[in-house]
């Protein structure tokens, strides 16, 4: 309650409305489970339902053939309702992602909330990053920033990141907000999500422009050159069909298109895609005994999530982060790499493939692998720096990743779900892990952070709720845990029998292996402000670590100097 009532009344008022779309039986939204203040940070959380299924990214669900086009239509539909759904409860997403929707029990479509404001959340970070308030932008960061978006599987209609760029003080070069933010918003996005869907990958670069081309050309009063855009992306996306799946779906294309209309005005409506859509599946003539209800309409009652005071991250908060990035790039102490590369004498390969920040390296049987939050494990050739293989089946954000490079090679990744993940990595390469098993998790605190191999085949976890775990990995039992760090353990090194372990608490401590005891702590009696422990590397004689701040600390038994 101290929570809520240290909320303005329009935050109330917007969380309301959630909770109350949260709570309606709609078989196409999940359900919220109830809320969690802490009065220590003072953020209040919504805990919801989450489907045991996987959601689109999950499943890969891009780039059907003609013979999954039945399948298309059955999701298609489904994802229509779950925004109609939404609609109907005076609520406009405003951006919406792939794992926005995710697949119950019986394999339907699920909308679910929590991720959409997680999405949004998302959206004005990337927005926030382009651009500090008053400075004035142009097609170039414009491009940027919409493929930085696409990269990540999230989309946005053009009037949404106009007003969330107005919002931010951003000023876009000749573009202003002339289109007003409406229902028809979302049906921008169902139209990118099920062309996406339906062709893959292959039409962002022409989204990307056209996108661009709207929001910088758009308020001209220049119909007439949107309109050439406009029909460019016709052209483009019937092309795209047509040599997919023939002459026989124009129709479609017509109304998937009228959904990207630059003027939100002459957009499809929902309803019309989701009626065209079953058409596909049950003709019309045996088709009366169904009727959905329409949406309401009422533009004066529709909130638009996004850019609603539940959203808004304050500038002050952002101009922190940044300076707290550029702070530790001026002191990372670079200067033999710069040598190096002035010299000529340094060779580098860009290895691209994530979709997202890559959060861990690992090195064994020839192979390079690297784990990301876009929830994959990727591996790479270290001959020729080839994309070998991706292994999936994480649900959640994959935070570190290690490696026994023994007679049977194995690789092993964490996410921050908690989940943990055993991978053969003999070829051929297997779509499954050998074994999986779960830290049993508070739902309060994020998953794990860091994972260390010993020699005697243990691993061990860094997790959110504090404590450092020990894990057969024969069988995955759970042995031990080790607590004493007083937050999130983010890092891992084993070495000689002991276990070095980094906290954001700022403290390294050091375990015996032999009895889990904690043999000492760095850091502890450190004065000042607590810099997070990112990184450690460990030998016989020596303990490296790096920090937030950008320092690194060497500890040696011998001589340092």
């Amino acid at each position: 309650m101290d929570c809520l009532s240290g909320m303005k009344e329009g935050e109330r008022e917007e969380l309301g409305l959630v909770l109350s779309a949260f709570n309606k039986q709609s078989s196409r939204i999940c359900r919220v489970l109830g809320l969690w203040g802490d009065p220590g940070d003072g953020i209040l959380y919504i805990v919801s339902e989450k489907q045991e299924y996987g959601n689109f990214l999950d499943k890969n669900l891009c780039g059907f053939e003609k013979d999954g086009f039945f399948n298309f239509a059955m999701i298609g539909m489904e994802i229509c309702e779950a925004v109609i759904a939404l609609h109907k409860e005076g609520l406009i997403a405003g951006c919406l992602g792939f794992s926005c929707f995710q697949f119950d029990d019986f394999g339907h479509v699920c909308l679910n909330l929590s991720e959409v404001l997680l999405i949004g959340r998302e959206v004005l970070e990337v927005v926030a990053k382009v651009g500090s308030s008053g400075k004035k932008i142009g097609d170039g960061e414009i491009v940027l920033l919409i493929t930085d978006l696409f990269k990540r599987d999230v989309f946005v209609s053009p009037e949404v990141l106009l007003e969330l760029s107005e919002k931010e003080g951003i000023v876009v070069e000749r573009g202003s907000s002339r289109y007003s933010i409406r229902y028809s918003s979302d049906v921008w996005l169902l139209g990118c999500i099920l062309l996406r869907i339906l062709v893959g990958e292959v039409f962002s670069d022409e989204l990307v422009d056209y996108m661009c081309h709207i929001i910088v050309k758009g308020s001209e009063n220049n119909e007439l050159d949107c309109s050439s855009a406009y029909m460019s992306v016709m052209e483009k996306v019937s092309s795209l069909l047509g040599t997919k799946f023939g002459s026989e779906y124009v129709s479609l294309q017509q109304i998937l298109c009228k959904c990207l209309e630059f003027n939100p005005k002459n957009r499809s409506l929902v309803t019309d895609v989701w009626k065209y859509i079953r058409e596909l599946v049950i003709k019309p003539q045996f088709d009366k005994m169904v009727k959905l209800d329409g949406a309401s309409y009422d533009e004066n009652r529709g909130r638009c999530l996004v850019v609603g005071k539940l959203f808004l991250l304050s500038r002050e908060r952002i101009e922190i982060q940044e300076k707290d990035v550029s702070q530790g790039m001026e002191t990372n102490g670079a200067a033999n790499m710069v040598i190096g590369l002035t010299e000529g004498s340094i060779k580098s390969k860009d290895l691209q493939g994530h979709l997202d920040c890559v959060t861990g390296l690992a090195v064994a049987g020839g192979y390079l692998f690297s784990s990301s939050f876009d929830k994959s494990v990727k591996v790479w050739s270290l001959q020729d720096y080839s994309h070998l293989h991706t292994f999936r089946g994480h649900e959640h954000k994959v935070m570190a990743v290690v490696c026994v490079d023994e007679e049977q090679p194995l690789c092993i990744s964490g996410d921050s779900g908690g989940g943990i993940f055993v991978w053969s990595i003999s070829i051929p390469f297997a779509q499954e892990p050998l074994k999986k098993w779960y830290e049993e998790k508070d739902w309060r605190y994020s998953g794990i952070h860091a994972l260390a191999v010993s020699e005697i085949g243990y691993l061990y976890t860094g997790s959110g709720d504090k404590l450092i775990k020990e894990w057969s990995l024969r069988d995955g039992t759970f042995s031990c845990s080790m607590s004493g760090h007083k937050s999130v353990v983010s890092t891992l090194a084993v070495s000689n029998g002991v276990l070095y372990s980094g906290s954001w608490d700022g403290t390294v401590r050091l375990w015996s292996l032999s009895d889990h005891s904690l043999l000492t702590v760095l850091g502890e009696d450190t004065l000042g402000s607590v810099t997070t422990v990112l990184s450690l590397a460990a030998d016989m004689n020596t303990l490296v670590a790096a920090y937030e701040n950008g320092s690194v600390k060497v500890l040696c038994s011998s001589n340092c100097s």
